[in-house]
Order: structure tokens, then sequence, then C-alpha cells
């Protein structure tokens, strides 16, 4: 086995930049209710959005010799995206690596696992969500793989997929999908302006939908 893959499958930026005007909630739904990572793995300060094409990372917990080469090989406009199991007390990324990184152009960093020097890191304005912070020490001693399909925040992502990340959290949208499922959010965006236009002129969301019909359905009884 290859534990390090060097290429990923590339899309054409103006796709990217697309899916940078999208929510990840939008694109959540658009996508079926599918590819979002489990809310335990949040922005490190509000207001980050992130956006590009997964770098893969699989290591060992305790352990960021991967981590580093991965961040080595790093391309403009990539997000690494980090299988740490569920070891929150290890900070394995920090203000070092982030520097390597921000210069590289690399445009973000998610990791089921911790990270330590966060304000650091945050004034340096590099995009990361975590599902936490420790400043436990790592070893680096121990093998794993780079650009191979991973599980992080219970989605599978593989090696240039698109990530995208705002205040609401992580969703990945699988590269074979990528263009059915900008069109399908930008159509559903499209959807709720009318909606909300017509909220304003004093429609009920309960009646544009016929939630009612809901409602009677359940045998929801009422006064």
């Amino acid at each position: 086995m290859v534990h390090i893959i060097k290429t990923i499958p590339e899309i054409q930026h103006e796709l990217i930049n697309e899916y940078k005007d999208q929510s990840t909630a939008t694109v959540h739904e658009a996508m079926g209710r599918r590819g979002a990572m489990t809310s335990s793995i949040k922005p490190i300060k509000k207001g980050i959005k992130i956006c590009g094409q997964a770098l893969t990372v699989d290591m060992p917990a305790g352990d960021n010799l991967m981590l580093i080469k991965a961040v080595s090989m790093a391309k403009k406009g990539q997000i690494i995206v980090i299988n740490n199991g569920n070891v929150v007390d290890s900070g394995p990324f920090g203000e070092v690596l982030a520097v390597e990184c921000m210069t590289k152009g690399v445009a973000g960093l998610v990791t089921s696992g911790s990270i330590r020097d966060s304000q650091a890191v945050t004034n340096l304005g590099f995009g990361v969500f975590a599902s936490g912070l420790s400043i436990i020490g790592t070893t680096k001693a121990a093998a794993g793989k780079i650009n191979h399909s991973i599980t992080c925040g219970n989605v599978v992502v593989n090696p240039g997929d698109i990530i995208l990340g705002d205040d609401d959290g992580i969703v990945v949208v699988p590269l074979g999908e990528a263009r059915d499922v900008l069109k399908a959010a930008k159509q559903r965006d499209a959807k709720e302006a009318d909606i909300m236009q017509q909220l304003k002129t004093g429609a009920s969301l309960f009646d544009l939908y016929n939630y009612q019909n809901i409602i009677d359905q359940l045998n929801i009884t009422e006064e």
C-alpha cells in the first residue's frame, strides 16, 4: 500500500468560487440532507468561512508526523481534513503549522480532534474547524495515510471533495456530484427568496407549504 498519495482530482476554480457564495445548511439540504459533519466540529472563531478541495490525512492520536508532511504537500486553495479519531486531549496543530499553511495559501483545516494556540491561529486569520482545544503535545513517530478516503465527523471524505464550512458547521460535497449539488442549491436559494418575499407581505409559512395537511394526517386535534 502507498501511504502517501501526492495528487488529487482537481476542478475548476470557478466552481469553488460559486460554492463560496453558498451556506452549509443550503448545500446540505440540496444534497438530500447528506454531507453534514457532526456538530462537535465547530469553527474556532465565529465568522470563519472556508471552501476548497480536501487534502485528507489519517493519523494516529497523539502524533502529528503525517500532518506535518501533509502541510508540506498542500497547495493553494486546498483544505486539510484530518481523521484524528475522537481524541480531543491532544494538540497536533498550532501556530507554527498555521504560519506555513497561510504562506502556502491553504484555505483551511478541519479536524475531528483538537488544536492548540487558538488565539494565535485566529490572529493569523487561518480558518480552522475542530472538536476542541488542547495544549497536550504530540510525538512524531507513527505512520498514517495522506490522500486516502477517511471519515471525519461521521462523514466519508475523499481527496478532492469540496469542503464548505461556516458558523453552522461543515458540509462535504462528493466531487462527482459537485455541479448537480450546486445547481440544486441555487434553485433552493431562489425558492427561499421567493418564500421570504411572500412572508414580508403577510403570508404564513404554515399556509404556503400546506402543513395543515400533515397536521390532519397525524390526527392532531385543535381547540
